[in-house]
């Protein structure tokens, strides 16, 4: 009897087979719930992952055909404080980084590394506290790259001294990039708005200015913003820095703004 049993139960179980939503004639494939999702897709646009405060993330990239990667930080209006490594062997950390950002949402921080010979890994650690998540994404391919403009208008920074660069309400965003002629790269780019009023910094080591260069697109929504560059390494090591407008607010209107020209008791022409 026991046999029967097991022979009806498995004259019930059949083959699994998909189904359906609607009945459908044989031969047609219409009308199905549901459907295939391929195993390699594009990146999605919101592919940022949540960096809690005081944890780190990294990213790793084992083919040496991956030379260049593009880092973007943001939150969602609280500051932003991190550190960006690049680590290429066991304890070799040929680039790192100490970026500040007063608004990780109107400002978000978004740069270009360099990595060279792979393997090699992105380690981001949000050292803010535990109230200040960081969202960070590395990208691998579409990377940033600086304009011929920004490479023509590189001018040279002697050790120990400093450059600023004014910019016009106009001016939405701004290229910035650094380099040497092999020698290391230490450097602290400070973006201001009003008198020592530091709305983003970034504190930057390369150990090779030539191989490794650094490029950012820094945000600069309103008006009195300035960038100030300064080579914080000996005399000996000596930088080059290009930095020019990225995108230009065609709509911005001509009235009066916080540091800007202001015209009293008449017009422009005086009269």
């Amino acid at each position: 009897m026991l046999a029967t049993m097991i022979g009806t139960v498995g004259l019930r179980m059949g083959t699994p087979m998909m189904q359906y939503g609607v009945s459908a004639p044989p031969g047609s494939y219409t009308g199905y719930t549901g459907g295939v999702v391929p195993t390699r897709m594009p990146p999605s646009a919101d592919s940022a992952i949540l960096i809690q405060g005081g944890s780190l993330r990294t990213w790793s990239y084992r083919s040496p055909a991956v030379e260049q990667v593009q880092v973007v930080l943001s939150t969602e209006g609280r500051p932003l404080d991190a550190d960006i490594e690049l680590w290429h062997g066991p304890d070799n950390t040929p680039c790192k980084m100490r970026v500040y950002v007063e608004n990780g949402q109107l400002r978000p921080f978004c740069a270009t590394i360099e990595t060279p010979r792979g393997p090699n890994t992105v380690a981001i650690r949000n050292i803010g506290q535990i109230e200040f998540p960081i969202a960070a994404n590395v990208i691998a391919d579409q990377v940033d790259n600086p304009s011929a403009e920004c490479i023509a208008a590189s001018a040279t920074i002697q050790g120990g001294a400093l450059r600023t660069y004014p910019f016009d309400p106009t001016v939405d965003s701004i290229e910035v990039l650094l380099k040497t002629d092999g020698r290391p790269l230490n450097a602290r780019i400070e973006l201001l708005q009003g008198p020592n009023n530091n709305k983003q910094v970034i504190e930057l080591y390369t150990e090779d200015g030539l191989d490794r260069p650094f490029f950012c697109i820094l945000e600069t929504p309103g008006s009195g913003n300035v960038v100030r560059i300064v080579n914080t390494a000996p005399v000996e090591f000596p930088m080059t820095a290009g930095v020019v407008p990225h995108s230009i607010n065609q709509r911005m209107t001509s009235e009066a703004v916080l540091g800007g020209d202001v015209v009293l008791g008449g017009d422009a022409y005086g009269f």
